[in-house]
């Protein structure tokens, strides 16, 4: 086995060993909430506050199954467009904060970000595993992804850019590129759509700051594969960055959208969120948008490359 898919298999297992404990703590906070032991967090019933983590439970099974299937044989058995979209939005939910997550964990800034909002008061070694459990599963999923992928589509993304055919100008860049201007407008202190700046935190101008980073670098990198330039620059290179971004996009929002629609229809009242409701509303449902088109565009910009040309060492898309 060559070093590269050796590496990729560690950290699949890696990821899965990591998030393990995330699972664990939100298992125990539902059970703990129905016997009256746990306490319920800010702003929701017991019956919104189980539902809630019953939601995060899923997405954490989801996420260790994943992990296995990258390195387990019955993974190459799964239809590869389950695995690559759970790994794109894993990748968004994940690679695309890891400044910020490894931020948050060694200085401890903030408390609540990454719970989205979802997790009481907790001792500070539930807080420091929680945040192992991000910080494992992302940097596992950033090495066993093109791991898992360069095994399952050996030619996926070898090349350069110029290879390729130019196609229209992709709109979903456009919008994602206006989306990540307006995060980064306000992760520098702009009002503009905030209704109550009170309520914002480092946390909120730091994730604002990533969320648009990645915006604008996926956007960035969807444009230049759909115009086939710079055409000598490795296919490989745009296409981290568009994986990346447009998952950001796509999967930071989805989940967004409907705690937001949570808040507007049950007005919690220690729920109050610094950005106007309709402004917040609207630009994540363009982001989800944006990433989910520039995540096409991505993938119907394939190309055919000569078996002649060599895979480089770090590759990561989809092809097939």
């Amino acid at each position: 086995m060559e070093r590269w898919d050796r590496v990729g298999r560690n950290a699949a297992y890696g990821a899965a060993l990591a998030l393990s404990p995330y699972l664990l703590i939100k298992v125990s906070w539902v059970v703990g909430s129905l016997v009256g032991v746990l306490p319920i967090g800010n702003g929701f019933s017991l019956a919104e506050w189980v539902v809630l983590n019953i939601v995060t439970v899923g997405m954490a099974a989801i996420g260790i199954a994943l992990a296995l299937a990258l390195v387990r044989p019955w993974g190459m058995r799964i239809p590869g467009v389950l695995v690559a979209f759970c790994s794109w939005v894993g990748s968004g939910f994940l690679v695309s904060v890891l400044p910020f997550v490894l931020f948050n964990a060694f200085l401890s800034v903030g408390g609540d970000s990454q719970g989205g909002g979802d997790d009481p008061a907790m001792p500070v070694w539930e807080g420091l595993l929680v945040q192992f459990s991000f910080v494992g599963m992302g940097l596992g999923l950033a090495v066993a992804v093109p791991a898992y992928l360069r095994r399952r589509w050996p030619d996926a993304f070898a090349g350069r850019v110029g290879d390729g055919p130019r196609t229209p100008p992709p709109w979903a860049a456009v919008v994602g590129a206006a989306v990540g201007l307006v995060w980064l407008y306000w992760a520098a202190g702009g009002t503009l759509g905030i209704t109550h700046p009170a309520e914002r935190n480092t946390d909120g101008y730091v994730l604002a700051a990533a969320w648009g980073f990645w915006a604008l670098a996926g956007s960035a990198a969807v444009w230049t594969v759909a115009r086939a330039r710079p055409a000598g620059l490795p296919r490989w290179i745009p296409l981290v960055f568009g994986w990346v971004g447009s998952g950001s996009l796509f999967a930071w929002s989805a989940w967004k959208v409907p705690l937001m629609l949570y808040v507007a229809v049950a007005d919690p009242a220690d729920i109050m969120p610094p950005e106007n409701p309709t402004v917040a509303m609207v630009l994540n449902l363009c982001a989800v948008v944006a990433g989910a088109g520039m995540m096409r565009t991505l993938v119907r910009a394939r190309i055919r490359v000569p078996e002649s040309h060599a895979l480089p060492e770090v590759v990561i898309g989809l092809e097939g």
